[in-house]
């Protein structure tokens, strides 16, 4: 799914360029055919089929073709590189605010398109116009095996990390389960943790701060709180034996059979473990344990966003299919998710997090100039702050497997970031 680095991937679209292409814009007749590309190889022979056929029913006269690609972040990057990446795609996490035009059509201003779609005031926008449209949105947290923490004795969520790990340990001394587990090898899993962001300090400009930053793994800051909370469970024994052998796949197997008990990741996992357990009810999701003003948090934010090749010779059918997608398919609902639509109800797999008493938030947009500042001084940096990259070194050096200690890690990505920081300026 995700990989490889986002400073190949800004080096990559560095030599890129819109040639430009057959434009008939977004506003002409909805027939002809078109390529999606998407991320989602499990369904794409079964759900995506039939939203085909719900597609090409509604607009006689189009053909909907898809692809689904396994490394998606990493293939599609280097396809764009040419023109050929479909028609339709969900726009790669490492392409940053103002990569946006050169590669995307954008569909409408934000005035326009705000009070219609969640998430378009911050995600994939540039310049006030918005280039993307969610496919389904999330809330952020732990996904776990109720049973599991029961027999541990832990009943309600933990409130602080030092109560999340003390939760894992009892959990590791008193049932035979992985109490976390990181997914390392696959890698994408561990860029889950960067949207942690603004949960912990239930600050709606937090990732507005963090460009501004000058050290965000100093002490009390959130990269320092969530980094630290990882760190802390692999150097203590708390993850899978051998991170390097870890299984995407069957991690889902593992975690709704009670063989793990905890994984970082969007509530958009919830489904999926649900449908890999013998009784779905085992399947809890908490929020992250920190609380602010004595309430926890987390912040509700758009998957990926399906955006138009601006390259596309069929961009009317395009805006139709993304329209269409967010509007009528169901597929955020079906997946658990947050619906893009503003006037759809919250979903019931948040139900645990609603019980703990979580203030669902959403990021405010940056000021005019810092859109995606953080991501860019991340990619400059080459910290890939949503790839997983750099937490794979942060599970290498907890483990033993670097010379690093946490102090050392952390002092070298504040440095790192400063410099890249103040290049930038």
């Amino acid at each position: 799914m995700r990989r490889a680095g986002l400073v190949a991937l800004a080096l990559v679209l560095a030599g890129c360029g819109n040639s430009g292409g057959t434009d008939s814009g977004t506003d002409g007749e909805v027939t002809g055919e078109i390529t999606v590309l998407t991320q989602r190889t499990d369904i794409v022979d079964t759900v995506f089929a039939e939203y085909k056929k719900a597609f090409e029913a509604k607009y006689p006269g189009t053909t909907v073709k898809f692809e689904a690609i396994t490394d998606y972040e990493g293939e599609v990057r280097i396809r764009m590189n040419t023109q050929d990446y479909g028609d339709v795609l969900p726009i790669p996490n490492s392409v940053t605010a103002d990569q946006l035009a050169t590669f995307f059509e954008p569909l409408g201003s934000v005035d326009e398109l705000k009070d219609r779609y969640r998430f378009v005031r911050t995600e994939q926008t540039f310049e006030d116009k918005v280039y993307g449209v969610a496919i389904t949105g999330n809330a952020q947290g732990f996904v776990y095996n109720k049973t599991v923490w029961q027999a541990a004795g832990a009943t309600v969520p933990p409130k602080t990390p030092d109560e999340f790990l003390a939760g894992l340990q009892a959990i590791k001394d008193r049932t035979e389960a992985i109490p976390l587990y990181t997914n390392y090898k696959d890698k994408w899993p561990l860029g889950q943790w960067e949207n942690l962001r603004g949960g912990v300090t239930g600050d709606p400009d937090a990732v507005i701060k963090l460009g501004e930053d000058t050290a965000p793994w100093a002490a009390g800051k959130e990269h320092y709180v969530f980094d630290s909370l990882l760190f802390d469970a692999v150097q203590r024994g708390l993850v899978e034996p051998d991170p390097s052998t870890t299984n995407w796949e069957q991690s889902k197997v593992l975690l709704g059979t009670g063989k793990v008990a905890t994984m970082m990741l969007g509530s958009w996992s919830i489904v999926q473990m649900q449908q890999a357990a013998p009784n779905k009810t085992d399947i809890g999701y908490m929020p992250f344990p920190a609380q602010t003003g004595g309430a926890f948090h987390t912040v509700v934010s758009g998957d990926y966003k399906n955006g138009i090749n601006v390259n596309s010779k069929n961009k009317a059918t395009a805006k139709a299919w993304i329209d269409w997608f967010a509007t009528e398919s169901g597929y955020a609902v079906d997946q658990g998710g947050i619906s893009p639509v503003i006037s759809d109800q919250l979903p019931d797999t948040l139900a645990d997090l609603t019980a703990a008493g979580t203030r669902f938030i959403e990021l405010n947009p940056a000021p005019k100039g810092k859109e995606g500042l953080a991501d860019k001084i991340g990619n400059e940096a080459e910290i890939a702050l949503f790839d997983g990259d750099y937490r794979q070194k942060i599970v290498d050096a907890a483990r033993g497997a670097s010379k690093q200690s946490k102090d050392e890690l952390f002092n070298d990505l504040n440095t790192r970031w400063a410099e890249a920081q103040s290049s930038l300026k």
